[in-house]
């Protein structure tokens, strides 16, 4: 099937004339194919809906994605309307491709769940797309693994903005949109507790929907775990009127599950934002060094001086800010028993050092 493109909504300029391929995807709005730009050759995905809930959606996605710009958000091309089977208008949003898919087809792919250090790399990414989202004064609305697109060389991009909402300027943490069930839509097993019951909508809302983006990414599983498959109505009533949290990872670092606790609180107010978490240790990959860990030499003129790996860390501190030369030369003054043990270091005490 094809269709005659609309430039209007494009940068660049959109197809005369493509070609559906198959489906790569379906959601509650409609279904995704693969297409073809027959006079260039280069492939897109178009979004297409027959219903009005699901052009809605579109319509909305359109709107959203058309007045953004990131490298952490995906780019919309266009859109057109063409006629589907039935002889019912057809909505087509025209998206560009990301060949790896969602993030949640790539965790199926490798086992199910990922290591804490990918995880850590997507979910660093995924902040800065939501950074670029609430500075420019848009809630995402339906933060999870399946709305996170990855390029083959792990570009990763926040997409499907149908449930996003641009909030009125002045609005933040705790202020966002009042209770109206047009702002009831995501997905209920990620969405924050103050949504569900219908109170409002903010930034806040994306911290808790990553916080069980980060649960997922980790188990495997829906953030509610099992009973999220097996009974998703009591899961929506617990999120919505309960105390309790999502169960977090059992294996993760205490970093790991220091973020997720930023993330995953019950009063929106008291959630970390979103410049508070690209701060966070979990992100930014610090660890703690402990006294007994091994140093590396800070240069090769370093080689050999006494203090590293020792229990007197604070003396370590102090003696490498004393001139090198001054340090050799209280060397010269320590027996060659010391110096003979300091430079015949078996092959065993040395240490691999990666970047």
């Amino acid at each position: 099937m094809s269709g005659n493109g609309d430039d209007e909504l494009s940068p660049s300029p959109l197809p005369c004339e493509w070609a559906r391929g198959k489906m790569i995807g379906s959601g509650s709005f409609g279904v995704v194919h693969l297409a073809i730009n027959k006079s260039s050759g280069s492939l897109f995905v178009v979004k297409s809906s027959e219903s009005q809930e699901g052009d809605q959606s579109l319509e909305n996605e359109a709107s959203v994605l058309t007045s953004l710009d990131s490298p952490h958000i995906v780019q919309c091309l266009g859109k057109d309307v063409s006629f589907g089977d039935n002889g019912h208008t057809k909505t087509n949003l025209f998206i560009e491709y990301m060949a790896a898919g969602s993030l949640g087809d790539v965790a199926e792919k490798l086992g199910g769940k990922l290591d804490e250090g990918v995880i850590r790399v997507y979910t660093r990414e995924i902040l800065k797309g939501l950074k670029y989202l609430h500075d420019s004064g848009i809630v995402h609305g339906d933060v999870k693994c399946q709305n996170v697109l990855l390029g083959p060389c792990g570009t990763v991009k926040l997409a499907d903005f149908g449930c996003a909402r641009r909030l009125p300027s002045g609005t933040g943490t705790g202020t966002g949109a009042t209770g109206n069930l047009k702002f009831l839509c995501g997905t209920p097993l990620w969405m924050a507790p103050e949504v569900l019951r219908n109170e409002g909508l903010d930034f806040s809302a994306d911290i808790w929907s990553l916080g069980c983006t980060v649960i997922e990414m980790a188990t495997g599983r829906t953030p509610w775990g099992k009973l999220g498959v097996s009974n998703q109505m009591a899961v929506i009533l617990k999120i919505a009127s309960s105390n309790e949290l999502p169960s977090f990872p059992r294996d993760f670092s205490k970093a790991g599950l220091d973020f997720l606790n930023k993330c995953l609180v019950r009063k929106a107010e008291r959630r970390s934002t979103v410049d508070e978490l690209l701060n966070h240790p979990f992100i930014k990959g610090e660890m703690v060094i402990k006294k007994h860990e091994t140093y590396s030499p800070l240069s090769v003129l370093d080689m050999g001086d006494d203090g590293y790996g020792s229990d007197e860390s604070e003396e370590m501190k102090v003696r490498s800010k004393i001139p090198f030369s001054v340090r050799r030369y209280e060397k010269r003054k320590s027996t060659q028993r010391q110096c003979t043990e300091n430079e015949m270091v078996s092959q065993e005490n040395w240490v691999t050092v990666r970047t």
